[in-house]
């Protein structure tokens, strides 16, 4: 199998670049838990810099096989969102890079940690962030049916950044 060559765009969801995601995380979410409002739950300014980001993988010819996005938890944290990869090009490591990019970007943006949650119906996402190296923040025994969701946390390498905030104000 040829290797796809992808460049990576940040951009906005309402992208039309960014249909694909939206609507395959909006299918996706409504086969694994039923009627939901997780895509709706956050507009789309929280991704937006200076704060946020909105990252897609695209084919040479700007379709969309992964992305994902980040949004400012705190002031110190950014929470990644929106974790997505094509069903026909899984298994491939685009979910990696879309993480891995995702992290690079926060780092540039000032960002110490990185939190994130997953479904407990999405065990192929579980795995991922522990072969990440993200650390959960669940009961690794605790059965995935009793969990509302599986939160997990890494923390960013040290950089000398712009803060994300801005300058903390003088007293």
């Amino acid at each position: 199998m040829t290797p796809l060559r992808l460049t990576v765009r940040y951009t906005s969801p309402t992208d039309p670049a960014a249909r694909p995601l939206v609507d395959g995380l909006t299918q996706e979410y409504r086969s694994r838990y039923g009627p939901n409002e997780e895509m709706s739950r956050y507009p789309a300014a929280e991704f937006a810099p200076p704060h946020g980001a909105f990252l897609l993988l695209l084919k040479p010819d700007d379709t969309a096989v992964a992305g994902g996005a980040f949004r400012r938890y705190d002031r110190e944290t950014a929470e990644i969102k929106r974790v997505w990869t094509h069903p026909e090009h899984r298994r491939q490591g685009l979910a990696r890079r879309v993480i891995r990019e995702l992290e690079a970007e926060a780092t540039r943006r000032g960002y110490r940690r990185i939190w994130l949650t997953t479904g407990p119906r999405q065990p192929e996402a579980e795995s991922l962030y522990l072969n990440l190296g993200y650390h959960p923040q669940y009961d690794l025994d605790a059965g995935r049916a009793t969990l509302p969701y599986l939160p997990f946390e890494t923390y960013l390498p040290f950089e000398t950044y712009p803060d994300p905030c801005g300058p903390l104000p003088r007293p």
